[in-house]
Formats: structure tokens, sequence, C-alpha cells
């Protein structure tokens, strides 16, 4: 059966209805990350985490703990994607690149990033990023993923989402979403962002305009997933650049 997104099968009418573009815009501004609740419904949240055991869907599987990235394992999904991601992420690309475009253009950047993300994809793929992002995470009892960036490359989209798959309380407890943000000669601030089933973060891959009263000024973030006390815990993200 073919995953749905909550409420409609055409992701487009997500973009158009469901989601405030202008206040995520403003959430991202101001607070560094943005949450569309109930973006998958459970049944597509179900669907996807059962794609995780079909090994035709990826192109490759990391142990976290081999790496020093945490405790947990995830797989990259290969060309092509499954419906759900594909259209998952080409439908939020071109509200995002307008937030991505007035966050270089704030931070004194040069690249403006294309209309449709097809022709960015065709610039990742003209600097050697070919390999495609979006992934699936898994947790159980006492995994955790260290505070990170998700950089493939020169070629980076600032933003990115995940969505929680599991359902809290009920699959897992504890595996919080966390972020923290490095303030110029300041102390870096500590992040929790709540999520239940289906709901999706937004949040820059690794940094943001912040108004100051003198200048803007940048700030560097990282994410991660604090420890799961019970259960299992299921993430899709959605990165939009591709790897090298």
């Amino acid at each position: 059966m073919k995953p749905s997104l909550k409420e409609s099968a055409n992701p487009d009418s997500i973009s158009q209805r469901e989601i405030d573009w202008r206040n995520i815009a403003e959430a991202l501004q101001t607070e560094g990350y943005a949450t569309v609740p109930s973006l998958l419904s459970a049944e597509a949240c179900r669907e996807t985490i059962q794609q995780y055991s079909r090994e035709d869907c990826f192109r490759s599987r990391v142990i976290m703990a081999r790496h020093g990235f945490g405790s947990g394992e995830y797989k990259y999904f290969g060309y092509p994607l499954p419906d759900i991601v594909k259209d998952l992420r080409t439908t939020l690309y071109p509200p995002l690149r307008a937030v991505a475009n007035q966050w270089n253009q704030a931070l004194g950047l040069e690249q403006r990033f294309p209309e449709d993300l097809t022709g960015f994809l065709e610039q990742c793929h003209a600097a050697g990023q070919t390999k495609p992002t979006p992934l699936l995470l898994k947790y159980e009892t006492g995994d955790y993923n260290c505070l990170h960036q998700d950089l493939y490359g020169e070629t980076v989209f600032p933003l990115q989402m995940a969505i929680l798959l599991s359902e809290p309380l009920h699959d897992f407890t504890g595996g919080e979403f966390v972020m923290t943000e490095q303030r110029p000669r300041m102390q870096s601030r500590a992040m929790v962002v709540p999520l239940q089933q289906g709901d999706g973060v937004i949040f820059p891959v690794r940094q943001r305009p912040v108004d100051g009263s003198k200048r803007t000024y940048r700030v560097n973030l990282r994410h991660g997933v604090s420890h799961v006390r019970s259960g299992n815990r299921y993430t899709l993200g959605i990165i939009f650049h591709d790897a090298q």
C-alpha cells in the first residue's frame, strides 16, 4: 500500500493548506526551529517504519557506535526514493528555499537556491554529490545520537526536517530531539523539542542568522537525540542536498 500524508494523498495540498509557512519562517528566525504538527498520519508512520526491513530501499547502513556517533543505527535510502520520501522532499523544498535565500542574504553569502528541488540536485550532482541523503533512524533502549551536523559536501541546503514515526510513551520513552545553539562570545543555548507521532521539526543544518544590536551574526547549531529509556524509536530524516 502506498504511504499517505495525513488527510491527503497529495503532498502539495499540505504545503498549500495545512502548513502556515509564514509562521514557520518566523519560528525559524526567532527560535531556530519550527514544528509541523501531524504532518504524517499514524498509518503513514507505520508503513514507513516497515520499510526499514526492506534492504532494496536503501543504499547503506550505519552502526553509530562504530563511528563514535552514539548508539543506534540508520539507513540511507537509495534512488529511486520511496514515494512518500520523494514527495516530502519535493514539496517541502520550495517554501524552505525562500527562507534559505533570505538567510544567505542576511549572512552575506552569494549562493541563491533554484526554484525547485530538481534544479538544486543538479547543482549537487555537478559538484560530485550524487548519493541520496534521506534516511531512517532506529533507536532501541539505551541508544542515543550525539550532537552533530549533517554535512555531506560543499553544496549544502541550510534546512532539513526530522519526522518522528514512533509514538512517545507507547512505543518508547526518553529519546527527546535536542539542539544546541553556539552563540559568539556567549554560552551555548540548549533546546529540547517535544514531538508526537507524525510531527516534523524543521531546523538548520549548520548555521542561521541572528539579528544583534549592531549587526546580523551567524550562530552554529547541532542536533541529536537523548537516551531512549525504553522501547524503540524511529525517525525519518529529510535532507535536501545529496552526498559525495
